[in-house]
């Protein structure tokens, strides 16, 4: 499977879960659903970003966006 996009999703705070993590497919990368990989949870509050191992999408906290764990 190839990523949807060549550019990084560019994500708020209040996109990530709770934990921090952002998961995809995701409906900000517009990707249908119905033939996409198995949903991953990815990482993003710790480094700022993270790539889906499955499609190779980037999600990436925007430029002065902080997140703090509710």
């Amino acid at each position: 499977m190839t990523s949807t996009t060549s550019t990084p999703i560019q994500l708020l705070a209040k996109d990530l879960t709770p934990q921090g993590s952002v998961f995809c497919p995701n409906p900000l990368a517009k990707m249908a659903l119905w033939n996409s990989h198995p949903k991953v949870y990815l990482d993003v509050a710790h480094t700022g970003q993270a790539k889906c191992p499955y499609c190779g999408t980037v999600y990436q906290l925007k430029a002065g966006e902080k997140f703090s764990a509710h």
